[in-house]
């Protein structure tokens, strides 16, 4: 027996004899069989989670203010759309072009059902790879000008695979401290160490690199395009400066941006006019401008290839249908086409800010491109207007907390490029005599 071994049965032999010579009164007494369980270990009703949920309704029930979640839309919802057979002025909606019902888009989801069926049925790497899933994937990689892409059947599930698969206990995520749940659930699931900086900061940024880098193998830097409660974006130079000097990647998620920002759509880029490949990471979703589903990562041909072989959410997930694929990518076409589209969308988003703030609203530090938020500092207030909003027929989601600080409850408006100033003014007026009715 070696040295080591002796030593570990040494040990072994004190911890005995201590669990032996310990008074009874010290051991945990062992439950006996078939002994009852605390009814909130075994009852849903009784989960912390649907106990508050229940209070959220109860407390609106009291302030006789309805659930502002869950509300059906009837039909296509844009800049208009149709609730409880009214139709609505529509602020509920990332459908930023106008794309989810152009003729063009939905024909080509239609050619695809025909052609491919209802589903793949199975994984890509195993029996669902079809050609659309290529050309999407191409049309992606060339509109950012890097080498390949990769698209998954759910956004937030591109997040979560992705970090959980390229990162592991030895490394370290750093993150905008607004960043999107699926980047948290990402980090979380890599085992990862994980820190927040304070929102679009780049010196917090650097502080926390110059701390800690060298205490980790891989170093993720997460940030966002355009931040969707807020409708503010980095500087994502200076973001770029700083993972270079530390030698970390960055990540920026462009769920808002892509085809929202800068002049001709392309995103985060070229609003800041940086090259696509000062980036290590984009991840992006269909579901918005690019009328689908799902998310893609694009970047270098080693990362995407090993997501393709190694992301479980790719993996062992179903490859996503070819009647969602199709949509998205003639949806990056006419995009590139009618151009006016965009054009429209940044002068309707700039008359929205500019007439909000004359009103004297509170929209924080939005940059007034596609999502303005109107802050009111009180969760009940938000949901109060929203409902009295949506007597008027004008449907905006409020956001409370816990999903902002209670004094940055709000209302969050997303412009689409179909609204009109008549609209937005309409708006802004009944949400003023509204406002007005509740503070005196």
């Amino acid at each position: 027996m070696s040295q080591s071994d002796t030593l570990k049965q040494r040990l072994l032999d004190q911890a005995r004899q201590r669990r032996q010579q310990r008074p009874a009164g010290d051991a945990p007494s062992p439950r006996p069989a078939g002994a009852g369980v605390d009814e909130r270990f075994t009852r849903f009703d009784r989960h912390p989670g649907y106990q508050q949920l229940k209070l959220m309704r109860e407390g609106g029930q009291r302030l006789g203010i309805p659930d502002p979640f869950f509300k059906v839309h009837e039909g296509t919802a844009g800049a208009t759309t149709t609730i409880g057979g009214r139709e609505c002025i529509n602020f509920a909606s990332y459908n930023y072009l106008g794309l989810a019902h152009h003729p063009k888009v939905i024909q080509a989801g239609i050619e695809a059902l025909k052609r491919y069926g209802s589903s793949v049925s199975a994984s890509r790497p195993v029996s669902g790879e079809r050609p659309i899933h290529h050309e999407l994937e191409r049309a992606i990689a060339e509109t950012y000008e890097v080498e390949d892409a990769v698209v998954f059947v759910s956004g937030h599930a591109t997040n979560v695979s992705t970090l959980g698969y390229l990162l592991g206990s030895k490394d370290l995520v750093l993150h905008d401290e607004y960043i999107h749940n699926s980047t948290l659930v990402g980090a979380q699931l890599s085992g990862a160490r994980r820190m927040s900086f304070a929102h679009n900061d780049p010196a917090a940024l650097e502080a926390l690199l110059a701390r800690h880098r060298g205490q980790f193998e891989r170093v993720l830097v997460v940030i966002e395009g355009l931040y969707s409660m807020d409708g503010d974006a980095p500087d994502l130079k200076r973001f770029i400066e700083i993972k270079q000097r530390h030698q970390a990647w960055l990540m920026v998620d462009e769920a808002h941006s892509f085809a929202v920002m800068g002049d001709t759509g392309l995103g985060l880029r070229e609003h800041c006019q940086v090259a696509a490949t000062d980036v290590d990471i984009w991840m992006g979703t269909l579901s918005k401008t690019m009328s689908g589903c799902g998310g893609y990562i694009a970047g270098c041909r080693e990362l995407v290839e090993m997501l393709r072989y190694f992301a479980p959410g790719f993996l062992y997930s179903v490859g996503m249908p070819a009647q969602v694929a199709a949509p998205s990518l003639a949806a990056l076409a006419v995009m590139k086409e009618e151009p006016q589209r965009l054009r429209d969308l940044h002068t309707i988003s700039s008359y929205f800010l500019e007439q909000a703030k004359a009103r004297g609203f509170d929209i924080g530090d939005s940059i007034g491109v596609a999502v303005v938020p109107i802050i009111v500092g009180s969760s009940v207030l938000a949901a109060s207007l929203s409902d009295a909003l949506l007597q008027h027929d004008i449907n905006v989601q409020p956001i409370l907390h816990p999903a902002v600080p209670e004094k940055s409850a709000r209302l969050r408006f997303f412009l689409n490029c179909e609204h009109t100033r008549e609209q937005i003014d309409r708006t802004l007026d009944v949400l003023q005599v509204e406002w007005q009715a509740r503070i005196q």
